[in-house]
């Protein structure tokens, strides 16, 4: 029987930055402008920790905002 490799089910902000590409800057701006869409939220409260279907949407969002 093939083993694969465990997907990791937590990612940290600068691994999820890291796996999409992009800065934790441009992460926490993506969250901010296109999830948290909050005006009374803090600027640069981060998200701590990313599931992979975070990672999954926030690739969309880094494809969009490439375009």
């Amino acid at each position: 029987m093939r083993m694969t490799k465990a997907q990791k089910i937590q990612y940290s902000e600068d691994e999820a930055a890291n796996l999409l590409g992009v800065s934790v800057d441009q992460l926490r701006s993506l969250v901010r402008d296109h999830i948290v869409k909050d005006a009374s939220a803090p600027v640069d409260t981060p998200v701590s920790i990313y599931h992979p279907s975070d990672l999954v949407v926030l690739r969309l969002l880094t494809g969009m905002s490439q375009s």
